[in-house]
C-alpha cells in the first residue's frame, strides 16, 4: 500500500512538473501561452498521461487544460500546478474519453469539441470576447475591449467543486462534487449541504438539506429585500458571508483564523458530502486541512446510504428492512412518482418499510406536524404522494415528512417510529407498478409452467429410458431364438415389437 501510495505521488509529482516546465516555456518562448485570442484551436493529444496544458498565468502556479479524469475520461480544467488539484472543471454532461480526439478552440466563445463525432462537449455559453486569460488567483476569464467591465465570462463565476480566496459564490451559482449527488447552495441568511435528486426523478423527489449554517448576523443585518447574500474565503482563514461591501454579516471560522498564516486557500465540496477548507503549505509540498463541517460520520449521507440507519458514535450501519439488492440496502430508485389510478395507495408501486427506533440526523431541517398517532402520521405520508417517509415521535407528537427517499437515518430510542416507501428498480422503469405486478405475476406462471413440463418431460425420459432397455434386451433375446428357428423376413420381428413398444408408451 505504501508503495502504490509513493508511485500515485511520484506520478502526480511528475504531471505537476511537466506542467510547470511547459509554462515556465510558454512564458520565456511564445506570449500567447498566456493569451487565446479568436482563431485559435488546439488539439489534444492522448499520449499525454494525466494533464496536457494549453493557457498558463504569469506566475506559472496555475494552467489551463485537458485532465484525465477517472482514469478515462477527458475535462477541460484550471490546475493548480504544485498540487495537480484541480481549482475549477467544466464537468460536461456528457463527457468524451481521454483517447478521442478533441479540441479547445476560441472565437469568442471557448469551445470543447469532440472533433470525431462533431459535437461540442462544452462551452462557455455562447461568450463574445476578443481573448482569453488565465489570473494569478486561478480564475479563468474571457475579456472584451467593447464590454464596460472587460470581462464578459469568468470562471469564478462557474463554479464546479471548489472555490479559492478572493472568489465570491453567490446564490446564482452552487457547488456540486463530480457525479452531482450533493450540493452546496446559498439562501437569503444561510448556506445549506444537499442530497440531489438524480436526472431520472423527473421532479418527484426534492432535494434534501442535510447540513445548514445560518448567519448569525453579528457585525450587519441581513435585509431580506436587498438582494442575494454571497459568501467569500478570506485569506485570514474564515468564510464569510455578505450581503454588500463592507463588514460581513457572518464570519464561519477556520482553525487557523487570525493566526496570520498567509496561503492559497480553498473550500472544497468534496465526494463524500463534506464540506472542507484548506490551505496550501508554506513549504509547497501539500494542502492542510483547516476546517470540516460535519465531523459525526452519521450526520454524512455517505456514510451509510438510503434505505440504511447509521449507530451513533460507532458510525456501523444497518438496513431498515432485512431485503438487499445485493449491494447494500434496498436501492433508492426515485422515477416516476408515488401515486396511481388508486389515488395513492400502494398498488403495486412502491413496498413498505415499518422500523421502530430511528431518526432523521436532519430533523432539525424537516417539516413536521402535530400528529395524535404514530398510525395517524404514518396514514398522513401513505395517502400523500410526495412523500417518501415518515418519522414519528411519541414524546413530543411531531411527525416528520420526507419527500426524498429515506436516508441520513441514525438509531434512537423506542419512542421514534419510522414508516418509509420503497421503489425497486424495476417498478421505476415501468413507471406502471399494477402494470409491473401483473407482468411479473405473468412471467412466474410462465416460469412455473416451464418448470413443471420440464420436470414431466424428464420423468417421462426416464421411464422411456429404462423400457426401451428392457425392449432392447427382449429384442437380442427374440432376434437370438429367430435365428434358430426361422432364418429369413421374420427375423425382422425384433424391430416390430419396438415400434409397438413406442406405440404403448405414447398411448
Amino acid at each position: 500500500m505504501e508503495a502504490v501510495r509513493r508511485g500515485s505521488c511520484f506520478v502526480v509529482l511528475c504531471v505537476a512538473v511537466a506542467a510547470v516546465l511547459a509554462c515556465s516555456a510558454g512564458v520565456a518562448v511564445d506570449a500567447a501561452a498566456q493569451e487565446l485570442r479568436r482563431g485559435f484551436s488546439a488539439a489534444h493529444d492522448p499520449s499525454y498521461s494525466q494533464f496536457e496544458p494549453v493557457l498558463c498565468d504569469p506566475t506559472g502556479a496555475f494552467a489551463l487544460g485537458f485532465l484525465l479524469v477517472n482514469s478515462t475520461m477527458l475535462d477541460l480544467a484550471v490546475l493548480h500546478l504544485p498540487s495537480s488539484f484541480p481549482l475549477w472543471r467544466a464537468i460536461p454532461d456528457r463527457p468524451a474519453q481521454w483517447s478521442v480526439p478533441a479540441s479547445l478552440s476560441f472565437d469568442g466563445d471557448l469551445v470543447l469539441t469532440d472533433r470525431t463525432a462533431n459535437k461540442v462537449l462544452w462551452s462557455s455559453g455562447g461568450a463574445a470576447g476578443d481573448r482569453v486569460v488565465l489570473l494569478n488567483t486561478s480564475n479563468l476569464q474571457i475579456q472584451s475591449g467593447g464590454s464596460p467591465s472587460g470581462v464578459v465570462w469568468q470562471s469564478f463565476d462557474s463554479p464546479s467543486e471548489t472555490i479559492v480566496q478572493g472568489q465570491n459564490l453567490t446564490s446564482a451559482a452552487a457547488l456540486y462534487t463530480f457525479d452531482r449527488r450533493f450540493a452546496m447552495r446559498l439562501g437569503t441568511n444561510y448556506f445549506g449541504l444537499y442530497i440531489e435528486p438524480p436526472p431520472s426523478s423527473s421532479g418527484s423527489v426534492a432535494a434534501a438539506m442535510y447540513w445548514k449554517h445560518t448567519a448569525l448576523e453579528a457585525k450587519a443585518q441581513i435585509v431580506a429585500a436587498g438582494g442575494p447574500t454571497y459568501a467569500r474565503v478570506e485569506p485570514d482563514g474564515y468564510l464569510a458571508m455578505y450581503q454588500k461591501e463592507g463588514p460581513p454579516a457572518d464570519v464561519l471560522s477556520f482553525d487557523t483564523f487570525n493566526h496570520g498564516v498567509r496561503a492559497l486557500r480553498r473550500m472544497t465540496l468534496e465526494a463524500d458530502g463534506n464540506l472542507r477548507a484548506y490551505y496550501w503549505d508554506r513549504d509547497g509540498s501539500r494542502w492542510v486541512l483547516d476546517y470540516t463541517a460535519i465531523t459525526d460520520p452519521c450526520s454524512l449521507p455517505s456514510t451509510c446510504g438510503a434505505y440504511a440507519f447509521c449507530v451513533p458514535h460507532s458510525g456501523r450501519c444497518a438496513c431498515l428492512a432485512n431485503a438487499t439488492d445485493g449491494s447494500g440496502c434496498a436501492a433508492a430508485s426515485v422515477g416516476g412518482g408515488l401515486c396511481g389510478s388508486t389515488g395513492g395507495e400502494v398498488g403495486g408501486l412502491y413496498w413498505e418499510v415499518r422500523r421502530q427506533r430511528v431518526e432523521p440526523a436532519n430533523k432539525e431541517l424537516l417539516p413536521f406536524e402535530h400528529s395524535p398517532s404514530a398510525a395517524d402520521c404514518e396514514a398522513r405520508c401513505a395517502r400523500n404522494c410526495s412523500c417518501w417517509g415518515s418519522v414519528y415521535t411519541n414524546g413530543t407528537g411531531y411527525c416528520y415528512l420526507m419527500d426524498y427517499p429515506a436516508q441520513m437515518m441514525v438509531a434512537a430510542d423506542e419512542r421514534k417510529v419510522g414508516y418509509f416507501k420503497v421503489r425497486s428498480l424495476e417498478e421505476a422503469a415501468s413507471g406502471d407498478g399494477g402494470g409491473r405486478v401483473a407482468g411479473v405475476k405473468a412471467a412466474l406462471l410462465a416460469v412455473g409452467v416451464t418448470v413443471l413440463v420440464a420436470a414431466a418431460a424428464f420423468g417421462a425420459y426416464r421411464v422411456w429410458k429404462r423400457r426401451f432397455r428392457a425392449g432392447a434386451d427382449a429384442r437380442r433375446q427374440v432376434g437370438a431364438d429367430d435365428e434358430r428357428l426361422s432364418p429369413g423376413p421374420y427375423k425382422n420381428l425384433g424391430s416390430f415389437s419396438s415400434v409397438e413398444l413406442s406405440s404403448s408408451f405414447r398411448r
